[in-house]
């Protein structure tokens, strides 16, 4: 258990960091966040598709109901989703991050724009 809230604690603290941090090095930081290997988000999937399993087990035992099993399988599979959808962008965070190092490729220069929401439905 405290293991646990020491990682939340830390993750608090990157957040903070994150939120004063200078672009390059925010986008770096958002870069090795989403790092699908050893990124935090892929991890924090990883963790909670062993959640699922627990859960799966202590369910079929009847200890948790169905339903918690389900909620964390969810999840789980939310997180990997979510984490597939953002992996397009983590290159052009790493570019933002080291742009000697990784060039764009040929693109007019950016321009600031209204951004658009998309709702799931």
């Amino acid at each position: 258990m405290r293991f646990a809230q020491e990682i939340a604690d830390q993750i608090g603290r990157l957040s903070e960091h994150l939120a004063l941090a200078p672009p390059r090095e925010a986008a770096h930081i958002l870069a090795t966040v989403l790092d699908p290997d050893v990124g935090v988000l892929g991890r924090f999937t990883a963790l909670m598709g062993t959640g699922s399993q627990f859960a799966k087990h202590h369910s079929e035992r009847g200890l948790l109901p169905p339903e918690v099993w389900l909620a964390v399988g969810r999840a789980a599979n939310e997180l990997h989703s979510i984490g597939q959808d953002l992996d397009e962008h983590v290159e052009q965070l790493d570019a933002l991050a080291n742009p000697a190092a990784t060039p764009l490729p040929a693109t007019p220069t950016p321009v600031a724009s209204a951004l658009v929401v998309r709702r799931r439905r």
